[in-house]
């Protein structure tokens, strides 16, 4: 994948713009806000600079597609040679620098998501201790895009975890 590929979000992240992601008084829910469209390149670089504090860096590795409430961005890692965006692991880089591959592919992202857990419950130990909390709406969604990847939270990160061992390591080494 180039920097100009195309910017529309897959059909199943489209099928998720009309969800509306509750954090919950209890703060239980998925902090999640999905943006309509990828992140632009020059957006996406800017970002990545910052985050890194490297300006010799690019984003041209990932699209992102949304953010938790604090700033974190979620991604997709362009990881995979020749592999479609689909295929490719989702990542969450926090803005108080907390990092991790939240799921293999979109496909287990959306079983994600369909347990209860974001982007950023994923990567926060306290978050991924806490029991699934299945989303109706969002279970329908991962059922109609992926109805043969059904696993749960658990599965996901833990299977996330075991293929990409080294993400952080990765992205601290472009670290200024």
């Amino acid at each position: 994948m180039t920097p100009t590929d195309d910017r529309r979000l897959p059909p199943p992240l489209q099928a998720l713009t009309g969800v509306e992601f509750e954090y919950g008084t209890e703060g239980d829910g998925i902090e999640f806000e999905l943006y309509p469209a990828f992140l632009s390149t020059e957006e996406t670089t800017a970002w990545f600079r910052a985050w890194t504090g490297n300006r010799e860096v690019t984003g041209d590795a990932f699209r992102v597609f949304g953010q938790d409430g604090t700033g974190g961005l979620t991604a997709a890692w362009l990881v995979r040679p020749a592999a479609p965006l689909t295929a490719q692991p989702i990542v969450h880089l926090g803005s108080e620098g907390e990092m991790g591959v939240v799921a293999r592919d979109l496909s287990a992202f959306l079983w994600l998501l369909a347990d209860g857990f974001g982007p950023y419950e994923a990567v926060d130990p306290r978050e991924r201790a806490r029991p699934a909390r299945r989303v109706p709406e969002l279970a329908a969604v991962a059922a109609r895009f992926a109805p043969e990847g059904r696993q749960s939270a658990k599965a996901v990160m833990d299977e996330a975890a075991r293929e990409f061992p080294g993400f952080e390591d990765e992205i601290l080494r472009l670290c200024a």
